[in-house]
């Protein structure tokens, strides 16, 4: 479809066409007129974005049966979403990666940061995962895996479509793979002195969070040579890998998933670390508990659950258990020890969050200073204008 065929959508007067011209990437169902028209264009279509008086904003991405009607693509209207813009987009990410990374294992398009909006893809070597959680990625996906392709030089493309995303979209949940064969074992991924396993097709989201790579760093700069550490919610093996190739004498992972646990101890295998890695299967909080009772401490204790507050309704609730798991992993440290507590939820802002978990080492009765605050690595970069895209915060305390 032609630019001048395109469908137009316009904003109501109220809505905020400033941000959106200053970079604000989505547009909500509630800020456009929504004539009988605009609610037949096709989920993925293309449009161009109007204001209230019909000026041109932006190119977007429109489905009508999201509640972010409309994603920004362009802001050149006249755009074509065409092999060569894929290609530029996808160079553009890959040249700041290469520059920081000195191996291809990484996230190379972190969604609306990375001009692919509701895009994610993972590298792992020669492999990548894509989870496209937009409708307009779901339309476009071969033209996207083909230049993907060629300009990284892969030779295995997975389509993760497990996003609890894609269900708001409207879109499916079948898995497949685009190009290559799909892997029949996790993949070794080397990071911060030790080897993970990823499990590309069986595991959660695309089988390996590149997210904490830094924070992982951090932690094991705290271990002391024979250090014990506790990591709970451990996926596989995260933090307790990386603080073993820091040094640490003993490392204990804690998680719900016995298979995240087979893959940690797969990795602690692969790197070396075995006769000093156990692995305890449970619920966090119970585990917790019990170790306490059987009066167990350690030099460090990590906490880095699933998204407690992964939506604005959740916020209250997912703060008190960041409180509550914060006041069950502080008796845990040893005195003068560490305790690092991490979210995944947008909803939850570094400010509550910290307050949540220093709130919940206060109810240990214990006192502690905050040391250190991470965030994602820069193969996540955020968005300005998108504090979602934000999402990751750690904060490290010595008890």
């Amino acid at each position: 479809m032609t630019q001048t065929e395109r469908p137009r959508i316009r904003l109501k007067p109220k809505a905020n066409a400033r941000g959106l011209r200053h970079g604000f990437p989505w547009v909500y169902a509630n800020d456009i007129v929504a004539d009988r028209r605009t609610r037949k264009i096709p989920a993925g279509a293309l449009a161009v974005l109007e204001d209230d008086k019909r000026a041109p904003i932006a190119l977007v991405a429109v489905n009508p049966a999201s509640k972010i009607m409309c994603r920004v693509l362009d802001r050149d209207i006249t755009a074509e979403l065409s092999a060569e813009w894929f290609e530029t987009r996808f160079r553009h990410a890959l040249d700041m990666r290469e520059r920081l990374f000195d191996a291809p294992y990484y996230r190379l398009i972190h969604a609306e940061a990375d001009g692919f909006p509701g895009v994610i893809i993972d590298r792992f070597n020669d492999v990548c995962v894509i989870q496209p959680n937009a409708a307009w990625a779901e339309a476009h996906l071969e033209l996207l895996t083909d230049a993907l392709v060629k300009v990284t030089g892969v030779t295995t493309v997975l389509k993760n479509a497990s996003g609890r995303t894609r269900g708001l979209e409207g879109l499916d949940d079948e898995n497949q793979t685009l190009r290559g064969t799909t892997p029949n074992d996790p993949l070794p991924v080397p990071m911060n002195g030790a080897t993970y396993m990823a499990d590309l097709t069986g595991g959660q989201k695309t089988g390996l969070f590149y997210d904490q790579r830094p924070n992982h760093a951090f932690a094991a700069r705290l271990v002391q040579p024979g250090a014990s550490v506790l990591d709970v919610f451990s996926h596989v093996g995260g933090f307790g890998l990386a603080m073993l190739a820091g040094g640490a004498g003993q490392a204990l992972s804690v998680d719900g998933s016995a298979a995240a646990l087979e893959l940690a101890k797969k990795g602690a295998e692969v790197s070396g670390l075995t006769d000093r890695f156990q692995a305890r299967q449970g619920d966090a909080s119970d585990v917790l508990t019990q170790l306490a009772k059987e009066g167990a401490q350690f030099d460090v204790v990590i906490c880095d659950p699933p998204a407690f507050a992964p939506s604005r309704q959740a916020l209250d609730a997912g703060l008190r258990a960041y409180e509550r798991i914060a006041r069950l992993a502080a008796p845990l440290v040893k005195p003068g020890g560490y305790l690092g507590l991490c979210s995944c939820s947008h909803a939850a802002d570094l400010g509550r969050f910290r307050d949540a978990s220093s709130r919940g080492i206060g109810r240990a009765g214990r006192q502690a200073q905050l040391i250190h605050t991470g965030f994602a690595g820069p193969d996540h970069p955020q968005l300005p204008q998108l504090a979602e895209s934000g999402y990751l915060k750690a904060v490290f305390y010595r008890l």
